[in-house]
């Protein structure tokens, strides 16, 4: 379902978390974070997030780091990881993470999911997207 219809399949991962906006980026040949799929995320920002440098904003910030990146509030705090463009998506709690290769070697994309209000993710949230990554590095290196 994943490498079938990715769109939908973060769906599921959106309303399984009550959340609104989801991106999953996947790492090019070139280095680059490339979005694969998103929900919620206005239109004239998908220029800015179809692909990411590592380091850069959320996505780019938990790929680089090789661990979760949350906001709580990002409309009052971009957490120094966040652009100020990143406002426009009207998300407050956001939470990125890794995806790893099957050997933990190499960061192979991000997955990212928001919700429009504040949000302080627990362990258990931010342990269960992560668990989801590992489905999606499994369906990806299959």
């Amino acid at each position: 379902m994943i490498t079938d219809n990715p769109t939908a399949w973060l769906q599921g991962i959106l309303t399984e978390r009550q959340c609104q906006t989801g991106t999953l980026h996947r790492t090019n040949s070139d280095g680059l974070l490339e979005l694969v799929a998103t929900i919620g995320v206005p239109d004239h920002l998908l220029p800015v997030i179809s692909n990411i440098p590592f380091g850069k904003g959320i996505a780019g910030a938990a790929a680089e780091s090789r661990e979760p990146v949350e906001l709580c509030n990002l409309q009052q705090n971009l957490g120094g990881v966040a652009k100020e463009k990143a406002r426009d998506t009207k998300v407050s709690g956001s939470l990125a993470v890794p995806i790893f290769s099957s050997d933990g070697e190499r960061v192979l994309g991000t997955l990212g999911v928001g919700m429009i209000q504040p949000h302080d993710f627990s362990e258990e949230e931010k342990k269960s997207l992560a668990e989801e990554a590992i489905k999606v590095a499994q369906a990806w290196e299959s």
